[in-house]
């Protein structure tokens, strides 16, 4: 059984890899995220699938969709 604070420690992960990936802030990452429905709709839902991917291609994959959901520049 997956717990709420495996999730969330997920979550944390992405969130702060993403800001060093992409230099901005974890504050700015999290805000695109939730408002882009990236957060709720596609991160934690698919926590058990998206935890299983290694830590390049799981950024690559976050950052790629931010791309197509117009939250990042191309």
């Amino acid at each position: 059984m997956i717990t709420n604070t495996e999730i969330l420690n997920f979550v944390t992960y992405c969130i702060a890899q993403l800001a060093h990936r992409l230099h901005l802030s974890q504050q700015e990452i999290y805000r695109r995220l939730k408002d882009s429905g990236i957060l709720y709709d596609y991160i934690v839902p698919s926590y058990d699938v998206l935890h299983t991917f290694g830590s390049r291609y799981l950024i690559d994959d976050l950052t790629d969709f931010m791309r197509e959901k117009g939250v990042l520049s191309k």
